[in-house]
């Protein structure tokens, strides 16, 4: 009881995603959902032109505003969690959307605030439907980009959260891209959300920003009031509301002994991916542009097993040109070696491969013309991109990967093209490795089931287990409804990876996992004894996986896998990687 007899308000501990490691404490600041609600109006026919006109002025404003952001995020974070932004900047720059709406303006003879959202609904609504998460995503950076165009017309004041009086930890429904760019860890000390998924642009920046979050609590923001308190924990997911004095006490001591791991794991930088009884394996890292090169170093990552070439083009309007992506490529080969670096073709869908052409829609891109199937379709272009990481060869360790293979004719077609390639490389005198590794993902279950055959045309074999969950179990796993089914310890998953091994072996060839799956420390010890010669994670997780590694005999993890390979079910697989994981490094646990 309070000083005038009224309770203390309710512990409440709620269960989400975490999204950003670590543990805040503090009051909430409630943000308010700004739905895109405009007033439709009739415009006649001579203010058309006038309507245009103010929708080219608000265009103008909000590229103004992103662009701002970005900078003011550049001094803040790496360019690469700034480019985030770059999708934003895409929609502002996509002429089929712009015209789309100047279109409607000109027959439906109606403002320009009701086209806009009407026409941005429209896009949300197809995107939305689609089965790939990238392009899902992008709904969040179309709502965004039109309910800033929406305010500038308007001509409301831009929401700043980086303007609060004192530390809060923001709540809202959802955060916008932009909005998330604009916290600043003097006034936002924490997020957490209603909606949301880890591969969203706003779960990205806040980990880019390194302010602990997290989203998918489905109605955190009708539970709390501003001035609440509430402590996040973004490593495992939890927000407590109103939290007791022994729960504060509590996580004060969880945080000293999580500030305490992690710089122990700081010691393993220089040291190898080794078994206590002398196995050891590649540990790499995966990346997507040269910002991140620093950190892939500084946490002890044995060179780049996935460079996602597909991100030079995301953040442009137009086809990368060959130059342009060799110089890229070069500086990265460059820095990292005598590491390897991995450089995956473009693993992207039609639509946004092709800015010059109109791609046709397609009913689900999931399966259609993606990734090495429309590398396949236009020739020209993918050899100017084999051309450009050729000639990055000559300058580092560099190795070709095609992604979502699903049949040998696409490799023997793709690595004809390669050949043509550098054909025409020598015939200009222009110098690159001609013995170039080449290796492909296997991430289609059709992929795995004839490795065997892949396994003649290739150096190597990489696993992508994202795919290769989904495809296997049909299960979509930013989905709420059937997340559950998302299994990567499922037998099936484990004896399709376990027939890749064993076919890249026979033929001589290695074979690495660039998944989530193996990013995840209670998946290291299964891996290893299942036969994986190389691991690719992101940079942050090189440290935590590396750890395992030396922590466990390779003996004992093989024991592990000939135990998981005859479970039954995926949590009994899962219980065994757990029991093994708490043996050999129990203080990791803390923060997985």
């Amino acid at each position: 009881m309070t000083a005038k007899g009224k309770k203390e308000p309710q512990e409440i501990v709620l269960r989400g995603i975490g999204v950003s490691p670590g543990v805040v404490i503090g009051p909430v600041f409630l943000l308010a959902s700004e739905a895109m609600q405009v007033v439709e109006q009739e415009v006649h026919p001579d203010q058309i032109h006038r309507e245009i006109g103010r929708l080219e002025s608000a265009l103008i404003e909000t590229r103004r505003q992103i662009r701002r952001i970005q900078k003011d995020m550049e001094s803040r974070a790496t360019m690469s969690d700034a480019s985030v932004l770059d999708a934003h900047l895409m929609v502002l720059d996509d002429r089929a959307f712009i015209e789309e709406v100047i279109q409607e303006v000109r027959s439906k003879h109606k403002n320009v605030e009701s086209i806009i959202k009407e026409v941005a609904d429209h896009y949300s609504t197809v995107l939305a439907s689609v089965d790939d998460d990238y392009l899902r995503e992008r709904v969040v950076d179309v709502k965004d980009v039109a309910r800033r165009i929406i305010r500038n017309l308007s001509g409301a004041a831009e929401v700043n959260l980086s303007e609060l009086p004192q530390k809060h930890i923001i709540v809202a429904v959802d955060l916008a891209p932009s909005e998330t760019a604009g916290l600043r860890k003097d006034r936002v000390i924490g997020f957490a959300t209603d909606l949301g998924s880890p591969t969203s642009h706003t779960a990205v920046m806040a980990r880019a920003l390194e302010i602990p979050a997290i989203v998918g609590l489905h109605d955190i923001s009708e539970r709390v009031a501003t001035g609440d308190e509430v402590l996040i924990d973004g490593n495992k997911g939890i927000l407590i509301l109103h939290p007791s004095p022994a729960q504060l006490e509590k996580y004060g001591k969880v945080a000293e002994v999580r500030k305490n791991i992690e710089r122990n794991l700081t010691t393993l930088q220089h040291k190898p991916a080794e078994t206590t009884d002398g196995h050891r394996i590649i540990l790499a890292a995966n990346a997507e542009g040269l910002e991140e090169i620093e950190t892939i170093l500084q946490h002890g990552a044995e060179g780049i097993g996935l460079f996602r070439s597909e991100y030079l083009y995301l953040s442009r309007d137009r086809v990368v040109s060959e130059d342009e992506q060799a110089e890229i490529y070069t500086e990265v080969a460059s820095r990292l070696t005598p590491a390897p670096v991995i450089i995956r073709t473009l693993d992207i869908g039609g639509d946004k491969y092709l800015p010059d052409e109109q791609a046709q829609r397609e009913a689900n891109p999931f399966l259609g013309c993606r990734s090495i199937r429309l590398s396949l379709r236009y020739p020209d272009q993918f050899k100017a991109q084999l051309r450009a990481i050729l000639r990055a060869s000559a300058h580092g360790n560099v190795k070709i990967m095609y992604p979502m293979i699903s049949n040998s004719t696409e490799v023997i077609r793709a690595n004809e093209l390669l050949e043509e390639s550098k054909q025409e490389l020598a015939a200009a005198g222009v110098p690159f490795q001609q013995a170039i590794d080449v290796g492909v993902m296997i991430e289609i279950p059709g992929a795995a089931l004839t490795a065997d055959v892949i396994a003649e045309h290739v150096k190597f074999f990489s696993i992508g287990t994202n795919d290769l969950i989904q495809y296997t179990l049909a299960v979509d796993r930013v989905n709420e409804r059937v997340a559950y089914l998302y299994e990567p310890t499922h037998p099936a998953v484990l004896r399709l990876i376990q027939m890749t091994i064993e076919a890249a072996h026979r033929h001589g060839i290695w074979v690495g996992v660039c998944g989530e799956m193996g990013a995840d420390p209670l998946m290291t010890p299964l891996l290893l004894g299942m036969g994986v010669d190389e691991l690719s994670v992101a940079p942050l997780a090189v440290p935590l996986v590396k750890d395992v590694v030396r922590s466990l005999k390779y003996s004992r993890a093989q024991e592990l896998a000939k135990v998981a390979l005859s479970c039954k079910t995926a949590v009994e697989v899962l219980s065994h990687c757990r029991k093994l994981t708490m043996e050999v490094a129990p203080e990791l646990l803390e923060l997985i």
